[in-house]
């Protein structure tokens, strides 16, 4: 199974970072949040991956091209022009990286590189944001029910405290630290699981992926939901990439699956 990974917004809620480079080259713990998110992938055995490129996608290019000869062991001899490889750590990932457009959708750079996933069902995410789900799970989830997509929904992670009052009182009744959602509301987490029709619900560069087709699927029933309530967290400002370095540096980091 293919993944599509979406790595071409302006990310302009991170401008401090993606000013000199795109959103997904953001590095947490020394490597690109979007290199997690692949490792993520990788560990349930999905190393084939398309990447929609736009903003800066050139800086998206040159990591890739250089990968293979950062973390592998090399001689060069200069004189005869070779290269001999002596220790390959890369991991074992097909990379294609298309450019869908400075200026397209969501749903626009999906269709885009639609010749490339031929007519089987694929994964689909956003390139920030990362999280513990099981990815066997989800794909099983998908296969079991006759629907054309299957989103991962999850509960925004909280910021502050919450408390509640009692009417005319000033005490504090309950607190609870940072709780997951707003009143229980599931958002969107991205991690799609999406068949090849999705096609036929994408109009051109300017279809933003979650509101005609989604909305539409919706109607038709042909939308689900498959609930996560572990670990997830977008890259959207500086603070969230703070905190997920933060959550590196300490070790054990939620979304580290693969170790």
């Amino acid at each position: 199974m293919k993944a599509v990974l979406l790595a071409g917004g302006y990310g302009t809620r991170i401008s401090e970072e993606s000013g000199i480079r795109p959103k997904p080259m953001v590095e947490i713990g020394g490597n690109p949040i979007l290199w997690h998110i692949m490792k993520i992938y990788s560990h349930y055995g999905i190393n084939d991956f398309i990447i929609c490129l736009g903003y800066k996608g050139y800086i998206i290019k040159e990591y890739f091209a250089n990968y293979f000869v950062y973390l592998s062991d090399i001689t060069f001899d200069l004189k005869y022009n070779t290269m001999q490889v002596l220790n390959n750590q890369s991991e074992p990932w097909k990379v294609t990286l298309i450019d869908t457009g400075s200026n397209t959708m969501t749903g626009g750079r999906l269709k885009r590189v639609r010749e490339y996933l031929g007519n089987e069902t694929f994964c689909m995410t956003y390139g920030d944001g990362v999280s513990d789900i099981n990815i066997t799970e989800l794909i099983d989830f998908h296969k079991k029910r006759n629907a054309v997509a299957t989103l991962t929904a999850v509960q925004e992670p909280g910021r502050f405290g919450s408390f509640t009052l009692r009417e005319n009182e000033d005490k504090v009744e309950h607190f609870r630290e940072k709780p997951m959602g707003r009143d229980s509301a599931w958002i969107n987490g991205g991690f799609f699981v999406l068949n090849p029709e999705i096609f036929d619900y994408i109009e051109d560069d300017t279809t933003i992926f979650e509101r005609a087709p989604l909305e539409k699927l919706s109607k038709e029933k042909n939308l689900l939901a498959y609930k996560h309530e572990g670990f997830w967290m977008p890259m959207d400002t500086l603070r969230d990439k703070n905190v997920l370095e933060d959550m590196w540096v300490k070790g054990n980091p939620p979304w580290k699956v693969w170790e």
